[in-house]
């Protein structure tokens, strides 16, 4: 069996560029220091023998950089291509290797490496699987191979509480789905408060 793709899409922790709510509310600087923190945990969660791991890296102009280790040197990395995320997302898909593939952000500190073993070992079962967040979004999502398709990716309201349902709202209506644990995306400082009091 083929081994799926786990892809991280990952921006550089940068001032005025990441994490910009989150800075509205703690300031640049503290917001960029949890910015590589969440990236940081997200990379130590996500290799393993079970899946390939490929960096999706941004901007592009920081593709070969390390960002002092933050982006090791070991991981394979390709660049984000497209305007919009459904076009990041599906353009990384169709460059993927044949296989089931599953994408993950770097917002979620709740995210564990058995929960991404979860969902490789459940796209064996199922086609599709998602790890809710807790606004509406997907921490985690996989499909795959059979349904990967761009139309995944069209018409959905990113950044909404609609997101998840919209992109399983574009797959097959008789795909069997499996639902992981729900997890909290860090984008505002109340979000980190929220869940730091579920710990």
């Amino acid at each position: 069996m083929t081994r799926p793709t786990l892809l991280i899409f990952t921006k550089a922790p940068r001032i005025g560029a990441s994490k910009t709510r989150l800075a509205a509310d703690i300031g640049r600087r503290e917001a960029r220091r949890m910015s590589r923190r969440l990236t940081a945990h997200t990379i130590r969660q996500s290799e393993h023998p079970a899946w390939h791991t490929r960096l999706m890296v941004d901007p592009p102009s920081l593709a070969s950089a390390s960002l002092g280790g933050l982006w090791p040197q070991r991981l394979e990395r390709r660049v984000q291509k497209g305007r919009s995320l459904g076009d990041r997302l599906a353009n990384a898909m169709a460059d993927a290797p044949r296989g089931a593939v599953m994408f993950i952000g770097t917002d979620a500190p709740g995210l564990r490496k058995g929960m991404i073993l979860q969902a490789s070992r459940n796209l064996g079962r199922n086609a599709a699987v998602f790890g809710p967040a807790s606004d509406g979004g997907f921490w985690l999502f996989g499909v795959s191979y059979d349904l990967r398709t761009p139309d995944l990716f069209r018409n959905v309201r990113w950044s909404s509480p609609h997101a998840m349902e919209d992109v399983r709202s574009n797959l097959p209506h008789d795909t069997r789905i499996t639902l992981l644990r729900q997890l909290t995306d860090i984008d505002t400082w109340r979000d980190w408060q929220l869940y730091k009091q579920s710990q």
